[in-house]
């Protein structure tokens, strides 16, 4: 009986989560950061990257700059007021859509990684270590890789995307717990 029911609540809870990964999100958006895009009230967190801080600084050529903003001004560029489309991925630990999107046939995430505007984060592998081989954006300079940034400074603690954060997240999302 227990067994059944164990089975019950696991196809259900997969049918749900089948729903929020897979999605397709189209739509004007707003930048909120370097990695994460708004839709009305819905949070999109581009997946597989990670992009400073809005309040981070960086050193380039011996100066402090602003390598968080430099990374929104970057990813603001690459959508240029375009529809953007994303496909759902699942869902963090703070209820935001994990997403890979495109605008103007581009891939937004592969974009600011091979730009140097964000640091591979689980994908990518291959465009950051061409930015960093050509020494763009954040490989131009000196900078704290965000995650440890915001260890420092306080902010959201971040897993790789995906994993068990992601599912009990999308659990809790479906079941409002």
């Amino acid at each position: 009986m227990a067994a059944t029911a164990l089975i019950a609540v696991v196809a259900f809870a997969a049918a749900k989560l089948e729903r929020f990964s897979a999605e397709e999100i189209t739509g004007q958006v707003r930048v909120v950061d370097g990695d994460s895009l708004a839709i009305g009230e819905r949070r999109l967190r581009l997946k597989g990257i990670d992009a400073p801080e809005l309040e981070q600084r960086c050193r380039r050529d011996g100066l402090a700059y602003s390598c968080g903003l430099e990374a929104v001004s970057h990813l603001r560029g690459l959508i240029a007021g375009s529809q953007v489309t994303c496909l759902g991925e699942g869902i963090d630990r703070y209820g935001r859509d994990l997403v890979r999107c495109s605008a103007n046939s581009r891939d937004l995430n592969q974009a600011m990684v091979r730009a140097g505007h964000a640091v591979a984060y689980g994908d990518y592998l291959q465009d950051e270590t061409a930015a960093r081989s050509e020494q763009v954006g954040l490989w131009a300079g000196e900078f704290d890789m965000p995650q440890q940034w915001r260890a420092v400074h306080g902010g959201l603690v971040e897993n790789l995307h995906g994993g068990w954060t992601a599912l009990r997240a999308s659990i809790r999302r479906l079941t409002g717990v």
